[in-house]
């Protein structure tokens, strides 16, 4: 969705939670190369390197510190975006403090899932985004009721069969 947006001309901006790393697109994530080709597509982390209970070795405590302040983080990108003219063009190597047309919340619902974040702060996001702004809320395998009552749209993704499930590890270009 995001390249698709910033294809036609849109600001698009991406929050990770979950997921933590370098702050420049020389962390491992292919991800973070293709971004950082992209004029108008910006991306920032709110995790520890790894994954909350894989590979990092840090604490819940420490997660859910970095999930809280994400969601703080969303709400400042937020207040940006509802005092910009998102009916107009964006500048598109501007700041996402200078508003954006699509926010991407990367593995949010995976962070709620897991109870770093809580339903309700997700539902409060969900109510206060402006109009005009695609608000895109990824991660998890359920369908949470309070996402269908709240989102305009609701898409799922799920894994039928996965070479982790046998052992192997995460894949360049792939998974990451």
């Amino acid at each position: 969705m995001g390249f698709r947006a910033t294809g036609h001309g849109y600001r698009v901006h991406m929050l990770q939670f979950m997921k933590g790393g370098a702050s420049s697109v020389e962390a491992t994530r292919g991800e973070y190369n293709a971004i950082a080709a992209m004029d108008g597509f910006t991306y920032e982390n709110s995790g520890h390197y790894g994954w909350h209970g894989f590979l990092d070795g840090s604490a819940d405590d420490e997660h859910a510190a970095k999930a809280r302040g994400g969601i703080e983080r969303v709400r400042e990108l937020l207040a940006a975006a509802n005092d910009a003219d998102l009916q107009s063009p964006l500048p598109l190597d501007g700041p996402p403090e200078d508003g954006m047309h699509m926010l991407i919340l990367d593995e949010i619902l995976y962070a709620a899932n897991r109870g770093l974040v809580e339903p309700s702060a997700i539902v409060e996001l969900i109510e206060t985004k402006p109009d005009d702004l695609e608000l895109v809320l990824t991660g998890g395998h359920e369908n949470p009721d309070y996402i269908n009552d709240h989102a305009d749209l609701v898409t799922n993704v799920r894994k039928g069969k996965h070479p982790f499930d046998a052992g192997h590890r995460a894949r360049k270009g792939t998974e990451y």
